[in-house]
């Protein structure tokens, strides 16, 4: 039974997006007390985004502090390659950081323990803790929005590789494909991202839209191009998954991020896509995630009770803190 002591305690959590941030004050209940979201000034350059970052911690710490509430510590995830042993923010494209001891500088800023984390890791620490994938211990979460990545679980355990598993995004489906950002060609990301949908919807019909949201309103409505672009994300998603299946043998892959916000328009052909690809593997169940947008944030949390030594009351026991950490 808890003390009255403990029925005050929080930490900070904070979700740093290329786009974005979303932060919250945290119980051990895992019931966000307070939230704010701010946007991530990257065009200013890394040094705004890390001051930003700073000063978004100050104001929860503030927050906390008004409503008479004992902050135990901040967890901060990022975007990028993520290095959790070093508290290395390692190399974000997006925010134009390399080699960055982000953690050590933020608790000099803030006055506050942090517990640095990988966005997609942590998202997919919490969708396995709290959401969608409870109980799995093979699992795969794939946020597929701008970009696409994965956070890769092996009996119960992630699989970081010092930051750099997980670039779902970066397997190459299309070899003779238009180049990607990072290097190579025909990579995933640049045919089924969310961003990749709409782009390529837009150069096949002559018309611009505004998201992959749009193009599944125009393949609800029977568009033909909608119908092609579709066709074609969908199946190097499941030819990408297919690698994934053979490699790992997930039992769920949990399916997030814009595109996804699609439900059935691609969980059902995708199913199909991956089962025509599929031999003697076991296959897994696709499922959408639960917790939204708030899934890195809520990763961010328990990594911050970890890194406490407290113990939060969710469902599952805590993992090490090398496991929620990351």
């Amino acid at each position: 039974m808890r003390d009255e002591t403990e029925e005050r305690d929080c930490v900070i959590a904070l979700d740093v997006g290329g786009t974005s941030m979303k932060g919250a004050l945290v119980d051990r209940d895992m019931a966000a007390l307070h939230t704010v979201r701010r946007a991530t000034p990257r065009r200013w350059g890394p040094d705004a985004v890390i001051a930003e970052i700073a000063a978004v911690l100050h104001e929860l710490d503030r927050n906390a502090a008004t409503h008479g509430l004992t902050v135990r510590g901040a967890g901060v995830v990022v975007p990028g390659i993520v290095d959790e042993e070093t508290r290395t923010a390692v190399y974000s494209a997006n925010l134009g950081w390399r080699d960055l001891p982000l953690a050590d500088y933020l608790e000099g800023a803030s006055g506050l323990s942090v517990a640095l984390g990988h966005d997609v890791r942590a998202g997919g620490v919490a969708e396995c803790r709290l959401g969608a994938a409870r109980g799995a211990d093979d699992v795969w979460f794939v946020p597929i929005g701008t970009g696409i990545s994965a956070a890769v679980f092996s009996e119960g355990r992630p699989v970081r590789a010092r930051g750099y598993a997980g670039e779902l995004g970066h397997v190459v489906v299309d070899p003779g494909g238009e180049p990607c950002v990072c290097g190579a060609r025909g990579c995933l990301e640049g045919v089924a991202s969310a961003a990749a949908v709409a782009a390529a919807y837009g150069a096949r019909s002559g018309r611009h839209v505004e998201g992959a949201s749009a193009v599944a309103e125009r393949l609800m409505q029977g568009d033909p191009d909608a119908r092609a672009v579709w066709a074609r994300a969908v199946e190097a998603l499941g030819t990408a998954l297919a690698m994934a299946t053979t490699l790992f043998a997930p039992e769920v892959v949990v399916l997030g991020g814009g595109l996804a916000e699609a439900g059935g328009l691609l969980l059902d052909p995708l199913r199909a896509s991956l089962a025509r690809r599929l031999t003697f593997q076991r296959r897994p169940e696709l499922v959408l995630a639960e917790l939204g947008d708030m899934a890195g944030c809520l990763g961010a949390a328990l990594a911050a009770w970890q890194a406490a030594g407290g113990r939060s009351s969710s469902q599952f026991p805590p993992p090490s803190l090398s496991e929620v950490a990351s």
